[in-house]
C-alpha cells in the first residue's frame, strides 16, 4: 500500500506569485522526494504509509513551506489522502536540487536538511 497526499493549490492571478510558487514547488520536490520512506514527490507525495507522513513534518525543511506559499494563494490549499497498491521494490528518487535554484537561502537549513536525509546516503540513493 502507498499513502498518497495530494494539494490542489489556487495561485493568486499574479506573474510574480505563480512564478514564486512554481520555484518554490521544484524546490520542495528535490527536497521531499528524499525523506525517508518517500515513494516520490513532484506535485504530489507517496509515502510507504500513513505513519510516513511523520517524517515529512519533521523535515527542516517543512517549516519554510507554509510561510512561503501561504500569501501566494488565492484561497486555502485543498489537502485530499489517499491510500492505493505500490510495487514491493520501490525505491527514492534520486536527485539533488540545484543551489541557483533553491528558494531558501538559509545554509543552517539546508544542513539540518541534509543531515534529516542521511538514509537517502546509506541507500546509495544520494
Amino acid at each position: 500500500m502507498v499513502y498518497t497526499l495530494v494539494v490542489h493549490l489556487y495561485a493568486k492571478d499574479d506573474k510574480n506569485a505563480i512564478g514564486k510558487l512554481q520555484a518554490k514547488l521544484r524546490e520542495a520536490s528535490m527536497v521531499y522526494s528524499r525523506d525517508k520512506e518517500t515513494l516520490s514527490c513532484t506535485l504530489q507525495a507517496d509515502f510507504s504509509s500513513l505513519q510516513s507522513q511523520k517524517y515529512h513534518l519533521e523535515n527542516p525543511y517543512w517549516q519554510t513551506f507554509d510561510p512561503y506559499v501561504k500569501p501566494l494563494l488565492e484561497r486555502p490549499m485543498d489537502l485530499r489522502r489517499y491510500e492505493e497498491m505500490m510495487p514491493s521494490d520501490a525505491r527514492v528518487r534520486r536527485g539533488s536540487l540545484d543551489p541557483e535554484n533553491k528558494v531558501e537561502r538559509d545554509s543552517e537549513l539546508w544542513k539540518k536538511v541534509e543531515a534529516h536525509q542521511a538514509h537517502v546516503r546509506e541507500q546509495g540513493n544520494y
